[in-house]
């Protein structure tokens, strides 16, 4: 029976996509649920899986050509058995083999395990289970995830056009490849930002001590308790969401001739990838402490690793947060993510000295920057939002007290 392979459906927001690679050549046997491609869009990676079994007949979309929503790219002639198999693959499976392949399919998945395939998308059948009575084990489960990332890995550095050239040292060699999808949709994002809105940027300095003591004191009953290591990021985002309460303005976004108010806070956290910069969204902060907080940042950081992020989790937000520091950064001046109004610029912690009191002492200090858009927002209200945000972070108390 021939199956046709078609392109995801994209939501409204996606217009198209590109075959970034393919994992099967035409002619190759393929298992159930295996990964056949990958489909890079504007935003997100989709991969594109076997739904049966059998032989992948022919390639219609090569590596690089554009596919729009549902469009064929492929077909596969489900139970066939590739030409190259051995003579003894063709013949029928003995009544015995039947019986161990139904009781693995059918086996039970343990608690673990079943968590860990929703988590990554593996369907049970395709998991070959090595506990009593055919169970599927956590173990089982990581064994696949592992062997689809190896698929990932083995890709030819041909296919990877965002990959840096490797030159030889002294030769006088250019390299050009073309930019990814997400990488140009990304820069004409940037641009746009700095030519559409009225972008200006205030900046104030944060003392990191009170928030470092604090991590100190408690992050061994904190990992013990929620099973998370306490960062500074999730401070952050509670100190910015106490301030976005505070100043409505920061937390709206422009639509046309319309200021958007939002009654609810979703929190974008840039990453860095190796395809470029997402931003996946933190839902309804205010209704999160920093455990669950600091959970959803370590997820979706891996998810990025991986190239696992989804549309759903880079759709909406209403204010942003990016790092710089983790990479070193001692200042700088973050570019807005339209349509929000403003977004927060962390950098890196720098002893310094500092007068308190009459006195100069050596301090953890922090540079934060905010970028905002002026079309919205007056600088007194840019002001004071970023000093709400330090004297939660100097004075973490304010943040339980709601002063």
């Amino acid at each position: 029976m021939s199956i046709e392979i078609k392109a995801p459906q994209f939501p409204e927001s996606v217009a198209d996509g590109t075959i970034a690679t393919w994992y099967k050549k035409e002619g190759e046997a393929v298992k159930r649920d295996e990964l056949l491609a990958d489909v890079e869009t504007d935003k997100v990676v989709l991969e594109i899986v076997a739904p049966e079994a059998g032989v992948l007949t022919s390639i219609i979309k090569q590596e690089g050509d554009t596919v729009e929503s549902q469009e064929l790219i492929a077909t596969l002639e489900a139970g066939a058995v590739a030409n190259d198999a051995p003579a003894a693959s063709k013949e029928e499976p003995a009544p015995q083999e039947e019986s161990a392949a139904a009781t693995s399919e059918d086996a039970v998945a343990a608690p673990a395990a079943r968590k860990l395939m929703s988590e990554h998308g593996v369907d049970a059948s395709q998991v070959q289970g090595t506990g009593k009575g055919g169970r599927i084990t956590k173990e089982d489960v990581e064994a696949v995830v592992a062997q689809r990332q190896q698929q990932r890995e083995a890709t030819p550095a041909a296919v990877q056009p965002q990959e840096e050239a490797q030159l030889v040292a002294g030769a006088r060699e250019e390299r050009r490849v073309p930019m990814t999808r997400l990488r140009k949709r990304v820069a004409e994002r940037l641009v746009a930002a700095q030519h559409e809105a009225a972008m200006l940027t205030t900046f104030n300095e944060v003392n990191m001590q009170p928030i470092m003591e604090m991590r100190k004191s408690y992050q061994t009953d904190f990992e013990k308790t929620h099973g998370v290591r306490l960062g500074f990021m999730s401070f952050f985002v509670r100190a910015c969401v106490e301030a976005l309460k505070r100043f409505p303005a920061v937390n709206a976004s422009i639509d046309g001739d319309d200021i958007v108010y939002h009654g609810y806070y979703d929190v974008g956290v840039a990453v860095s990838s190796d395809r470029g910069l997402v931003v996946p969204v933190l839902r309804d902060c205010d209704q999160k402490g920093l455990a669950e907080i600091e959970t959803d940042i370590i997820g979706y950081g891996t998810k990025a690793r991986d190239g696992k992020l989804s549309i759903d989790d880079m759709t909406g937000g209403t204010f942003t947060i990016s790092n710089g520091g983790v990479f070193g950064s001692l200042l700088s001046t973050p570019i807005l993510n339209p349509p929000q109004t403003a977004i927060l610029g962390m950098h890196k912690i720098q002893e310094r000295p500092m007068a308190v009191n009459g006195k100069v002492e050596i301090l953890p200090m922090m540079y934060l920057a905010l970028s905002y858009d002026h079309r919205l927002i007056d600088g007194k209200e840019a002001v004071q939002f970023l000093v709400a945000v330090k004297n939660f972070i100097e004075d973490p108390a304010r943040l339980l007290l709601d002063i």
